[in-house]
């Protein structure tokens, strides 16, 4: 393979892990030139910010307005187990994080004179604002509740529109995951920056953060995975659980912690479910849609690292602002774009719940990123093998009544 086709087509996973270890050595080598290349870091998180607000406008509005209204399809019970199972996700991640609370040190100064939210209802107004903010200047300011309601609000009027508007936005989407794929594919020398410019200016304790942040990331995942989807999939098949729920992991699961992409793992999901003798109109739906709103992992990744940004900034969470966080995040959630490490990019929606800057936020996703080796796949691997695991126990609690 040449250097060019490892640039542009080698394995990204590979990549950022050469990035990450090269970063820490400059970091901690020669601290002078690895403040330098923080301008490498700076560049992707700034490229990364200006086409987040794009991307989530973009992306709602064309998922809703090709959905395909009254389908033939047994479908509903695997949907209510889908929202289900993201919203109990992230609020297993909300208790995770008050239990091993994680902070972050910045490379550069923040805000940390923020005024909080005083409560949920404070909250709800500042919500409601943004809510009404004008579509265009919620997107030139990356107000995201703002953009968040108007892609609904835009996506629901437009599924009455001919099929050549909705292939425009449909075509205007599929154009701006493309553009973000190329930034992710320079995340490597991003994290190279980052992580250099990081370690010199903050020192290697920087390191043991993003330790203990991975540690809370998958230990969340690992306990939603062997406990709290096993006791959904109780709740509707009424029998042993953990057979299905093992077989999933082991045939769905692994294969997509390799391949860190829900989408391509659909043809492995598709012939699991083809084994396990579920209804073809039933998984032949189930399984591509869950690809897309199912995310477990996802709302865990976005409510770790916006919690672990109001840790840090020593802002108070009450318990219905804390419920009102997994909500959000759910449904975040559900919007991640396909690309690798898409769910990072939904952290300040989440993080406007608190008031905190867009820029400290896009710091927070590239903590994010640099983590992204074992977040991504972690993430993946719960998102994909659960699409399986809902769809089979949609399938077969049906078949009990």
């Amino acid at each position: 393979m040449t250097i060019k086709n490892f640039i542009l087509r080698g394995n990204l996973v590979l990549q950022i892990s050469i990035g990450l270890i090269w970063g820490i050595l400059l970091g901690i080598f020669l601290p002078d030139i690895a403040v330098s290349v923080g301008l490498l870091g700076d560049v992707f998180l700034y490229a990364l910010k200006a086409a987040a607000p794009v991307l989530v406008f973009l992306l709602i509005i064309s998922s809703i307005t090709n959905h395909k209204a009254g389908q033939k399809t047994n479908i509903k019970s695997v949907l209510l187990l889908y929202l289900l199972g993201t919203f109990l996700s992230a609020l297993i991640a909300v208790a995770a994080s008050f239990l091993f609370p994680s902070v972050i040190t910045f490379k550069e100064s923040v805000e940390t004179d923020l005024l909080p939210p005083s409560g949920i209802f404070a909250v709800l107004k500042d919500i409601l604002f943004k809510i009404v903010d004008n579509p265009v200047n919620a997107v030139l300011n990356a107000n995201f509740i703002g953009i968040l309601a108007w892609s609904i609000g835009i996506g629901i009027f437009m599924r009455k529109a001919s099929d050549n508007t909705k292939q425009i936005f449909t075509d205007l989407s599929d154009a701006m995951v493309s553009i973000v794929r190329v930034i992710i594919r320079f995340a490597p020398i991003g994290i190279f920056g980052l992580v250099a410019s990081t370690i010199a200016l903050t020192g290697v304790e920087t390191l043991f953060e993003y330790l203990h942040i991975i540690l809370v990331l998958v230990g969340t995942m690992v306990f939603i995975a062997l406990v709290v989807n096993p006791i959904i999939v109780y709740w509707k098949i009424r029998k042993n659980p953990y057979p299905l729920v093992f077989t999933c992991l082991k045939e769905s699961g692994i294969t997509a912690f390799f391949t860190r992409s829900s989408a391509a793992n659909i043809p492995v999901n598709m012939a699991l479910a083809k084994k396990l003798k579920l209804h073809e109109d039933t998984y032949s739906v189930s399984i591509p849609l869950g690809a897309t709103i199912n995310m477990e992992g996802a709302a865990v990744t976005i409510t770790v690292l916006t919690l672990a940004a109001v840790h840090t900034l020593g802002i108070e969470v009450d318990i219905l602002t804390a419920v009102l966080l997994s909500v959000v995040s759910a449904l975040g959630a559900c919007g991640a774009s396909g690309v690798p490490g898409g769910s990072l990019l939904l952290i300040p929606v989440a993080c406007s719940l608190f008031n905190i800057p867009v820029d400290t936020a896009m710091m927070v996703v590239g903590v994010g990123m640099t983590i992204s080796v074992i977040q991504d796949s972690m993430e993946t691997a719960l998102n994909s093998s659960t699409d399986i695991l809902f769809t089979a126990a949609a399938d077969i609690g049906e078949q009990r009544k």
